[in-house]
């Protein structure tokens, strides 16, 4: 990897693309161990850990957090390349907050708001990013990623509540001058997206009636980020009453 090129583009633009980042064999065995987590795991699991654009219909899984506390998972997080990436990026040591899976079932009309990850996590300087493997062909149809380039140099956006589970907070004055700046990037199963935390991003809904937008996420944060406690709590506070507003059990 020619990391000070890369470096050099994830702090101009807020993000940085690395095509078959995961080799076939290594994506291979995290798709197994992703359909296994999916197929014995998730039924055991709290609303809180598993979204769903229909709980009635398992076919629509949206969403895994805290993954992790599956051994495959927390071994996983200590993968050496990941590490490399993340840390080559942020130039300092970063450690690993856990792993997700995100998903858009076909013909589920839910697009994610426009938001910063950032605005979730409260890190002060902003030393954090997610790095976004594309499991599936990912493009407009099914809804791609969207980023505003050197968005992250623009400081923290307003954000309000949606009624997106698992985004619960999106920005608030988002408009068509910004939706004018937007950059898809489409994907192949195996290409990595790295985005600074304060980078705005997006993704339509899945107009496909056949495939899936399916994707596995890590972030990282440098050792020299502090959370803000104060908007950390006035953060989890509006998820959770978004969380009850909605009927789940957490």
């Amino acid at each position: 990897m020619d990391w000070a090129s890369l470096k050099d583009e994830y702090d101009t633009n807020g993000f940085v693309v690395i095509r078959g980042f995961l080799p076939p064999d290594e994506l291979k065995k995290l798709k197994d161990n992703l359909d296994r987590y999916v197929r014995e795991v998730v039924p055991t699991l709290p609303d809180g850990d598993a979204f769903y654009e229909d709980k009635s219909r398992p076919e629509t899984l949206k969403q895994m957090n805290r993954i992790q506390q599956d051994p495959f998972f927390a071994q996983y997080l200590k993968h050496p390349l990941w590490t490399a990436a993340a840390e080559n990026l942020l130039g300092e040591s970063a450690w690993v907050h856990g792993a997700e899976w995100f998903n858009k079932p076909p013909s589920t009309q839910h697009p994610t708001p426009p938001h910063q990850d950032n605005y979730y996590f409260c890190l002060e300087p902003p030393q954090v990013l997610t790095m976004w493997l594309a499991l599936d062909d990912v493009d407009e149809e099914n809804g791609c990623l969207r980023y505003i380039e050197g968005s992250h140099l623009e400081g923290i956006r307003p954000h309000n509540r949606t009624k997106t589970l698992g985004f619960s907070q999106g920005v608030s004055d988002y408009s068509d001058l910004d939706r004018a700046r937007e950059t898809p990037v489409p994907a192949k199963p195996g290409d990595v997206l790295i985005h600074h935390g304060n980078t705005i991003h997006r993704a339509n809904a899945n107009q496909s009636t056949t495939r899936h937008r399916r994707s596995f996420g890590m972030v990282f944060q440098g050792v020299s980020a502090v959370r803000n406690e104060a908007a950390f709590e006035r953060y989890t506070a509006s998820s959770k009453s978004q969380h009850q507003e909605l009927g789940l059990k957490t």
